[in-house]
């Protein structure tokens, strides 16, 4: 099993900031847009983008959640081990609101059409974008594409994107990780 790095510290860092100007021109004030983190990993990208906004660009408020969709996604009882929920954590309201869902890695396109389908238990959004650091873009199973995308990989299916934060494995890297 080889691996090589596909996106260092640095790239990440200045990916993140193209993602948050670019977020910044299409929401201005995020008086009515929200951000949305999806469990386990999309929530250290949502994270990220919340701090460079506040901290570098003097966005005042912006509401940011975690979602948590296990129990929403069409494989969730085909595994051989049971499946642990995360916590979701959405405590403002998204009737009426620019949703944007936010992951690592879109793959196959199944876990946001499972996080849509979360989604739907906290109100409808008037809009819902779709913010994704890696996109595969050749590995879609459903027809969904990013609004945002951080850099796209064209990776074939023995292969794996495996994206590593500070916060949890010690340091911001992205690997494309041969199985």
């Amino acid at each position: 099993m080889g691996q090589k790095v596909l996106l260092s510290s640095k790239e990440i860092n200045i990916i993140l900031h193209r993602l948050a100007c670019q977020l910044l021109e299409n929401h201005q004030d995020f008086k009515n847009t929200v951000l949305i983190g999806l469990q386990p990993r999309g929530i250290f990208v949502a994270q990220r983008l919340y701090k460079i906004l506040q901290e570098e660009y003097g966005v005042k408020h912006i509401d940011v959640g975690v979602l948590d969709i296990t129990f929403y996604r069409d494989d969730f009882r085909r595994g051989d081990k049971p499946l642990e929920a995360t916590k979701t954590k959405i405590d403002f309201l998204i009737e009426d609101k620019n949703v944007v869902l936010i992951d690592d890695v879109l793959y196959t396109g199944r876990s946001i059409n499972a996080a849509l389908t979360a989604l739907q238990s906290f109100g409808r959004p008037s809009e819902v974008e779709l913010l994704a650091l890696i996109d595969r873009r050749f590995s879609r199973h459903l027809p969904i594409q990013p609004n945002y995308r951080g850099r796209q990989v064209d990776a074939i299916d023995g292969e794996k994107v495996k994206v590593m934060w500070k916060e949890n494995e010690g340091e911001d890297v992205i690997y494309l990780i041969n199985r």
